[in-house]
């Protein structure tokens, strides 16, 4: 299928000379990660052994090896080398069932972020990180203005050695079976995280940020192009100091994380402040960025994800969204 392909970095990007430290960060909306007890503050009846798609303690358990075989797939790919440093999950319910699902990882050292949002269903964002190679420094929920919640963007600052990390989490809210009607609810999303990263850049104007998740919206949206700052342009970005954001789907001409009438869409996004085009701090390379598509995670006809539910109906796969992995260099 090519997803796991060589994102074409434009010249302002440099190739490692020599064999710097590598982090490895994952984003993956894993859908529905419940566990199977009814929250009466929350819509998850569905989600019960008795609700509409009775979801069981054995569903959850083989949901929750189907990520572990993920991670542990990465770890033995030799383009990957490891398991990922940060893991950065959306649909999860809460931070016990997130926490229990990495139990069964063969490393001991993820420690978590997790706030509960105010989504009606109790979905969340996730974040998880090796606290033997980072640090955590700090963390914090900014909720989205909206009348009806939605998840928080979430931001956690690391620092590697001597050098800072900042990783945004994104869950935006859905089309809604309407893109145009639902528009401005991520455009309202997509300024509470451009307000974040303008904060981190006004303290240091190099700051190393990734921002990522699930937009629900492609890159040429005006969510993404206009609000956040989205480029497909490494030389524009670098000239922008700040104003533009490098898209990791840049140069990617395959598949893309999501597959939605009869369509392959690029909804999940990593992308980077100018600071990480360099070769200072934290920076990336060639072939940094990798869209996941192992054939486990797909339909044998390859025209959609091996998903845990298809329109209300068990099918007992990964997730209805492909990964995506980014591995960054550090000076």
């Amino acid at each position: 299928m090519g997803c796991i392909t060589a994102l074409t970095l434009s010249s302002a990007l440099h190739a490692a000379s020599s064999s710097p430290q590598k982090i490895g960060i994952l984003w993956w909306n894993v859908e529905n990660l419940f566990d199977t007890q009814d929250d009466p503050a929350k819509r998850d009846e569905d989600f019960t052994p008795n609700g509409k798609l009775q979801w069981s303690e054995k569903k959850l358990y083989l949901k929750q090896m189907r990520i572990r075989d993920l991670l542990g797939a990465l770890a033995a790919d030799k383009q990957m080398g490891s398991l990922p440093d940060i893991i950065g999950f959306a649909e999860v319910e809460n931070k016990t069932v997130f926490e229990q699902t990495l139990q069964g990882v063969k490393t001991g050292s993820y420690k978590s972020v997790y706030y509960n949002s105010r989504d009606p269903r109790g979905i969340d964002v996730a974040l998880a990180y090796n606290s033997a190679t980072l640090k955590l420094q700090h963390s914090k929920a900014y909720s989205v203005p909206l009348k009806h919640p939605t998840r928080p963007v979430v931001v956690a600052s690391f620092m590697v050695g001597r050098h800072p990390l900042h990783l945004l989490l994104n869950h935006w809210p859905s089309r809604a079976f309407d893109a145009e009607l639902s528009e401005p609810n991520r455009i309202a999303a997509a300024t509470i995280a451009r307000h974040i990263v303008d904060s981190l850049l006004t303290a240091n104007p190099k700051a190393d940020v990734v921002v990522m998740g699930d937009m629900n919206d492609e890159a040429t949206n005006r969510s993404l192009a206009n609000t956040l700052g989205s480029s497909m342009d490494g030389v524009q970005v670098k000239a922008a100091k700040g104003k533009l954001l490098y898209n990791c789907w840049s140069g990617y001409n395959g598949i893309g994380s999501y597959y939605y009438r009869s369509k392959w869409q690029k909804i999940d996004h990593m992308l980077l402040t100018h600071g990480m085009l360099d070769r200072t701090g934290f920076y990336v390379t060639k072939e940094a960025f990798r869209c996941i598509d192992y054939p486990a995670l797909l339909k044998s006809s390859g025209k959609g994800t091996w998903s845990t539910y298809e329109k209300r109906v068990y099918k007992g796969g990964y997730a209805d969204h492909l990964p995506l992995y980014l591995k960054v260099s550090v000076e």
